[in-house]
């Protein structure tokens, strides 16, 4: 599967429980939707991640990636401490300079 290097980066971040470094990958103003609720800026997405780290030690396996125009779905198996697990969930990315700026996941 070819991925864009970001999300590559993402997904080994979170597979290694690094909210830093998973954040990172985003713009500085970019923009995460967790639960319904956004997420903007570097800050306040690694925060989220921290949280959602420690509450679900969620991992990603890759299964299919797509891309129309500057968006793009990743579908992958996540596993962790949450109700349902395994789950298969798509991320929806728009990247932007080579970083994510806008990240939904969806079940």
């Amino acid at each position: 599967m070819n991925l864009p290097t970001v999300v590559t980066d993402f997904i080994n971040a979170q597979n290694n429980f690094d909210s830093a470094a998973s954040a990172n990958c985003f713009s500085e103003n970019g923009i995460m939707l967790e639960e319904g609720k956004p997420y903007t800026g570097r800050a306040e997405i690694q925060g989220i991640l921290e949280e959602t780290n420690k509450k679900y030690q969620s991992v990603m396996k890759p299964l299919k990636y797509t891309e129309e125009g500057t968006s793009s779905v990743l579908s992958a198996e996540v596993s962790g401490t949450f109700p349902g697990s395994p789950a298969v969930l798509q991320f929806h990315f728009t990247l932007k300079n080579n970083l994510i700026d806008y990240l939904k996941v969806t079940g």
